[in-house]
């Protein structure tokens, strides 16, 4: 069976080898270097204790200094499993999520074509670099020069020129006697819709070969001369040759530079590319002429484990950025990221070191952020927080996104970030109500405006440590939040916002918060406060006798108390609030309004405190304040009868 021209090529560019290998050894790690692909083990084909067996992940091959054994993914599984080629590739291609072709008879045929689609390529290439030094491309060499290439770099990445003529390739190419269903074929003409001869695709164009990651030249991009163009930048159609989705700008010199150690930076476009590597920055590419795709990302991570991607500092690059996250998040993986460099307001890569020289690049390269720094900032930039239901959205927008992620941990990980990135933002504000902040832009990067402060008048809530009732209630909540953490997915948000009159309630609800997605907070408590923080919580006796503290782990119970105190908390936090405004206002006049919210908001409190026993539950309220289970309360009245206090405890006569 013959396989179709380019399947194979895709087969070894969706796998790594490192991953196909690591089935079977294992690793030197003293030797390897994971992040440049560079890995060495003892051999597989014949025992040593050495680590002779090499693995080039880039190049994706192997070789063994030993038996010198050598090849690539395909031949390697055809002698570790001892199969057959085709058999090789069908357990490859399956392991890639690709669909093994139909039987092709007429594969050989297409593959010589190929073959000669990309000899048509290298003779357009020679064409437009021998045009851009003619007469007709002066202009274009006078905009390169503007551009600060030097003809070093021109000969470097083969620029050459398209002259504005209708046939100057064709009458070029036919002249050499090649067909002309190649040269439709390698995208490179069109042919006419009035019956004349078929048309140049590229005309008064500066042109920028695009090669492949084996340095095969499968299309080309042209940057318009004239300003009134339809497009500025114009890239090949797709061919047999060329899929725009599976190919990067500058590929195969990339992947050489990243693996001597450069770091991988993502452009937009080709004078970025070309700007950044003659700056010093080898290892740099960009999409052709599209957002990054799900292929591209493969090809990214195949050459480095966490690409920079460089964007322009305007509301397009930034847009393109946002793209890539939600592209990328389904996709990630341990040790597979991106991070993101935002140039200054206004300016690319090529405009920076024009500028300001390739130190100022460096500078906003290492200043590049993680994914989930962009995606925090994507989620709160322009808005403003000043209110519970608008920090909702927010949380139910970043749950969301963090869904899309496959691999457990890193989903995880992402959580304890977006906490700590909330905990920052909401818990910067802690003398107001709730007021939140506003977030805008500047100069390509994000800054927090002014806090919004909700206006509140004085309360009682503002002073001293605070009724004991107010006490109780927080030091239940906070006692059944460490003995049944699985909880606080549910009640995050209140016990975050849960006003603390009590200043050890109010560290150690701090801390507990900040640990809220660690596998066990209570620890985590106990370790940043010391153990007896914890315990000194525990044993107050109007927190020991709760009943969702005695039964830790009990969801059912934990639900319940929370619901009940929090609404009490709520409700106890209003009425003082509604008196304290009503102080001020019977300094004036009052009205029968003032007297209306009055009792309106103890009527809301009243109700908050009826016991559960009356809606149907299984609890009182003791003196303190503190839930009791009716049924216990009965058995301690009952034993109560029995005990003569004025005999010293002893029991009654009978």
């Amino acid at each position: 069976m013959s396989l179709p021209p380019g399947f194979l090529d895709e087969l070894r560019s969706r796998t790594s080898l490192t991953q196909v290998v690591g089935r079977k050894v294992m690793w030197d790690q003293r030797k390897s270097n994971q992040g440049k692909g560079d890995m060495w083990s003892p051999c597989p084909f014949h025992h040593e204790k050495t680590a002779s067996f090499h693995v080039d992940d880039r190049k994706g091959f192997y070789y063994c200094f030993g038996c010198h054994a050598k090849g690539d993914a395909i031949s390697f599984v055809k002698e570790t499993e001892n199969v057959e080629f085709m058999e090789a590739v069908r357990i490859l291609a399956e392991e890639a999520g690709m669909q093994m072709p139909e039987r092709d008879p007429r594969a050989q045929q297409k593959a010589d074509k190929r073959t000669q689609l990309a000899e048509v390529m290298e003779m357009a290439v020679q064409h437009y670099r021998l045009m851009l030094n003619t007469g007709a491309g002066g202009a274009a060499r006078d905009y390169l020069d503007r551009r600060g290439l030097k003809q070093e770099t021109r000969e470097r990445f083969e620029i050459g020129f398209a002259p504005d003529g209708w046939q100057g390739l064709w009458d070029h190419l036919t002249g050499k006697g090649v067909a002309e269903e190649l040269i439709i074929g390698a995208g490179l003409a069109k042919p006419s819709s009035k019956g004349g001869k078929p048309y140049d695709v590229f005309r008064n164009r500066i042109m920028f070969p695009i090669r492949d990651g084996r340095g095969k030249c499968v299309a080309f991009g042209g940057r318009a001369m004239d300003p009134n163009d339809n497009a500025k930048y114009l890239n090949s159609p797709e061919t047999e040759l060329f899929d725009k989705g599976r190919n990067l700008y500058h590929h195969g010199p990339a992947r050489e530079a990243a693996g001597k150690g450069q770091p991988l930076i993502v452009a937009e476009g080709y004078m970025d590319v070309i700007a950044l590597a003659e700056a010093g920055f080898g290892a740099s590419v960009a999409p052709l002429g599209t957002a990054v795709t799900d292929n591209q990302l493969q090809l990214l991570w195949r050459i480095s484990d966490e690409p920079i991607i460089a964007l322009d500092g305007d509301k397009a690059g930034i847009r393109a950025a946002m793209r890539v996250i939600d592209l990328a998040l389904p996709l990630i993986e341990a040790g597979k990221s991106l991070r993101f460099a935002v140039m200054p307001e206004g300016q690319d890569p090529d405009d920076l070191i024009r500028a300001k020289g390739p130190s100022a690049v460096q500078t906003v390269l290492d200043q590049a952020m993680p994914m989930v720094n962009l995606l925090w900032q994507r989620e709160i930039e322009g808005k403003n927080f000043d209110s519970p239901e608008r920090k909702a959205a927010l949380d139910k927008a970043l749950r969301e996104k963090i869904k899309l992620i496959q691999d457990p941990s890193i989903r995880q990980h992402y959580g304890d970030a977006i906490k700590d990135l909330r905990w920052q933002l909401f818990r910067g504000n802690r003398g107001g109500t709730g007021g939140g902040r506003t977030f805008k832009r500047d100069g390509g990067r994000w800054k927090t405006g002014p806090v919004v402060q909700a206006h509140t008048k004085a309360s009682m809530l503002a002073g001293g440590q605070g009724p004991v009732e107010h006490r109780v209630r927080e030091a239940v909540v906070l006692a059944v939040a460490l003995v049944t953490p699985e909880v606080l997915d549910d009640f995050d948000y209140a016990i975050e916002t849960m006003e603390c009159m009590d200043d050890s309630n109010a560290r150690l609800r701090d801390v507990l918060m900040r640990n809220a997605n660690t596998p066990d907070p209570r620890s985590a408590v106990e370790t940043a406060l010391g153990p007896e923080a914890v315990e000194n919580l525990l044993r107050q006796p109007y927190v020991a006798i709760a009943p969702a503290v005695r039964n830790p782990g009990d969801m059912e119970l934990a639900r319940l108390t929370l619901t009940e105190e929090l609404a009490k908390l709520k409700t106890e936090r209003g009425l003082t609030a509604e008196i304290a405004e009503a102080e001020e206002d019977l300094q004036g006049v009052a009205d029968e309004a003032t007297t209306w919210r009055l009792g309106q908001a103890a009527e809301a409190r009243n109700n908050a405190l009826i016991s559960r026993q009356e809606e149907g539950g299984d609890y009182a309220v003791g003196a303190n304040g503190a839930p009791i289970d009716k049924d216990e309360r009965a058995a301690l009245d009952a034993l109560r009868d029995t005990i003569d206090f004025s005999r010293g405890g002893r029991p009654r006569r009978t």
